[in-house]
């Protein structure tokens, strides 16, 4: 089995002035699965076009969107798994943001930890077979992660997901999710190119609303994590 990954974040990561930042996306099991989802996707797009939905704008992208538009386009992905992590700012150490390497460690960090607890949480449900990965392929919007850090976030994918991970400090090694596998490509995406990326940020902007607003009622529709 193939597993293809859409992501996308919604928030600024700015502790001074965020108090809240997420990332949220899709996971879909199989070729298939993401080719019928993207078809999916792109019809329900054209629905909200044909009402008028995005005028004047290239694509359909939360921020152009009322929440009723939102709303819709959430639920033409309803039948997909989605999965997200929250990231409470104000819990997080001041030296994360002295300078933008370390704050894009944090997120690779925080990226990696979310779709692995998702991972897992498929795997207990029976969705996925440990030794019957072949590959993951993960996508996100070219805005979330800077060029130069793609080599990084590919390697920690890897090391997460297939080599296995080992801290040093406590001498402490932490078997990989999937050891059998091939392969794990780390890609970023135009967004004006990719629906699925378009629907990795509506679901990144629905869950980055409840957790502005308090709703902690998320867990039926998004499988997500809360950091730190």
């Amino acid at each position: 089995m193939n597993i293809f990954v859409y992501a996308d974040e919604s928030g600024v990561f700015d502790k001074a002035h965020n108090q809240v930042f997420v990332f949220g996306g899709l996971i879909l099991l199989g070729k298939d699965e993401k080719d019928t989802a993207r078809r999916r996707y792109i019809s329900a797009e054209r629905v909200q076009r044909r009402a008028g939905a995005g005028s004047g704008h290239q694509e359909l992208k939360a921020i152009y969107l009322s929440n009723k538009q939102k709303a819709s386009m959430f639920r033409a992905m309803n039948p997909y798994r989605r999965f997200g992590v929250i990231v409470k700012q104000t819990r997080v150490l001041d030296e994360i943001f002295d300078d933008r390497k370390s704050k894009q460690r944090y997120l690779d960090y925080v990226f990696k930890r979310g779709l692995k607890a998702a991972l897992i949480e498929l795997i207990d449900d029976g969705c996925i077979q440990k030794d019957g990965v072949e590959s993951i392929y993960v996508f996100m919007d070219e805005h979330t992660t800077a060029t130069n850090g793609r080599y990084e976030m590919q390697e920690g994918l890897e090391n997460e997901f297939k080599r296995g991970t080992f801290n040093q400090q406590w001498n402490t090694f932490w078997p990989p999710l999937f050891p059998a596998m091939k392969s794990v490509e780390f890609c970023l995406r135009d967004s004006c190119q990719d629906a699925l990326i378009r629907a990795a940020d509506i679901t990144a902007n629905r869950l980055y609303y409840a957790a502005v607003h308090g709703r902690d009622d998320m867990s039926d529709s998004i499988s997500y994590m809360t950091l730190p």
